[in-house]
């Protein structure tokens, strides 16, 4: 995921050089995203999800080996980051989120390889039948059991069409805002599909309108997405 983001801002910074960004700065932006979505993502398990378990056992909190990371939460501290980025070298917030937002699918597509290989987040219980790509997961399941292979539609759907989408966008020259408000609008939809084939926490279920406690954060994510995306074309169309 490091990796690919370094590449491929080069090759951004390249084909973008309008937006002002240099090669050198990539770096420091990814430094402060790691940090970002390591402590956003671990406070956001803690206060989407088990907010009850750790305001009992607090402590617990700082077992990050245990496990136990949100991307909602990853995101929000990831936007600070960025602002906090922009704040000490002199860039807006739009203009630091509309230049890291076509390199992020990619580490997010890198992730969900991660949890497909650690057998982690399973999908839904399925007819092999009708989904013959169905697998067995032997550590969720004692007895052959038929599940999708939820982290390899994440993996196809906010990584590969995400960054496919978001980097045909990002290629041209758009309103401040527009690219930022696209991966918003983009991960909160395609998220939203996904979690359809996966397993919900077995500590949460489902919630209301049978959906899982994913598909609800990812709500504020395409409400917001597309009130923004809206607000930047109009306001590109007025500049212009």
């Amino acid at each position: 995921a490091f990796v690919l983001f370094i590449v491929l801002g080069r090759i951004y910074c390249k084909q973008r050089a309008d937006l002002g960004f240099v090669k050198t700065q990539l770096d420091d932006i990814l430094l402060y995203g790691v940090v970002g979505v390591v402590l956003g993502g671990r406070l956001g398990y803690v206060l989407f999800y088990q907010t009850s378990y750790f305001l009992a056992n607090p402590i617990e909190i700082f077992y990050v080996w245990k496990g136990g990371m949100a991307f909602h939460g990853g995101l929000l501290g990831v936007l600070f980051a960025m602002w906090l980025w922009g704040r000490n070298n002199g860039k807006s917030f739009l203009q630091v989120t509309d230049f890291i937002a076509p390199l992020v699918p990619t580490g997010l597509a890198a992730g969900r390889l991660g949890n497909f290989i650690n057998a982690e987040l399973p999908g839904r219980i399925t007819n092999p039948q009708t989904w013959p790509w169905a697998m067995w997961f032997p550590n969720v399941d004692a007895l052959p059991t038929a599940r999708h292979p939820s982290q390899l539609y994440n993996f196809l759907l906010e990584g590969v069409v995400l960054f496919t989408i978001v980097w045909l966008v990002a290629r041209r020259k758009q309103p401040l805002g527009v690219v930022s408000a696209t991966f918003l609008l983009g991960y909160g939809s395609l998220r939203f599909l996904a979690e359809f084939a996966r397993e919900p926490d077995d500590f949460l279920g489902l919630l209301g309108f049978g959906l899982s406690m994913g598909q609800w954060l990812c709500m504020p994510m395409i409400i917001g997405g597309l009130t923004l995306l809206i607000i930047f074309k109009r306001r590109g169309k007025a500049s212009a």
